[in-house]
């Protein structure tokens, strides 16, 4: 791929990376297709990307330590380990926990691993603050238990007191689709999710994508709505 193959290339908006049948970009023993975004980029906007992983910044480096840990350790290591990797190879000693209080028992354990291997843990609950779901609105009706108190989950606040903590590295356990957003949104360190919480599938949500043409079919179904 040059300079010149980009120049008068445009993106295909209607076609992105999932209409691709070579996955070129990985290997490059292919070729690319026409709407391939890739090729679409202008050279300059390439190497302005590149350069910012070649320097000694925080992009930098976190870079180049997530492609040395893929590197070394792809397919040998658990997630548990790779993020212990990881944090080692960003300088990350301050480790925060932004969890979800179902899964306070396995936070608990990661805990108790990041203190064995030299880490700082410090956790903080998706119900921190205790303030009742009907303080920002939610009828009772919505709640998971109605008719009694129940506590919103409160990411921002996570990221209040992890950023207060000036924690070097957060870790996401469980906490829900749209919280992790907005914890993920204002914290101030970087973020990786350890643990991607789905009652359904046991905290496996590519199962429903594994089965979506046989036990999880319904998510096939069109005009479904939830």
């Amino acid at each position: 791929m040059n300079a010149d193959s980009r120049s008068d290339k445009k993106a295909d908006p209607e076609l992105s990376c999932t209409s691709c049948g070579t996955l070129n970009c990985y290997r490059q023993e292919s070729r690319f297709p026409e709407f391939c975004q890739g090729e679409a980029v202008g050279q300059d906007e390439i190497e302005g990307v590149i350069q910012r992983y070649c320097g000694d910044d925080n992009d930098a480096v976190t870079a180049r330590a997530a492609a040395e840990v893929e590197g070394l350790y792809y397919g040998k290591l658990t997630r548990v380990e790779e993020v212990l990797a990881f944090a080692r190879r960003i300088g990350a000693i301050r480790i925060g926990l932004a969890t979800c209080v179902g899964l306070i028992d396995e936070t608990r354990a990661f805990s108790k691993i990041l203190k064995k291997n030299g880490f700082q843990p410090y956790a903080v609950l998706c119900k921190v603050g205790s303030v009742d779901k009907s303080g920002i609105g939610i009828e009772d009706a919505l709640k998971i238990k109605p008719d009694c108190f129940e506590a919103l989950c409160n990411p921002l606040l996570q990221a209040k007191r992890l950023n207060e903590w000036r924690s070097e590295l957060n870790v996401v356990i469980g906490l829900c689709v749209g919280h992790d957003a907005l914890f993920s949104k204002h914290s101030e360190a970087l973020v990786t999710t350890l643990i991607v919480k789905d009652r359904v599938l046991a905290h496996n949500p590519a199962a429903a994508l594994y089965t979506s043409h046989s036990y999880y079919q319904r998510v096939m179904e069109e005009g479904r709505e939830l």
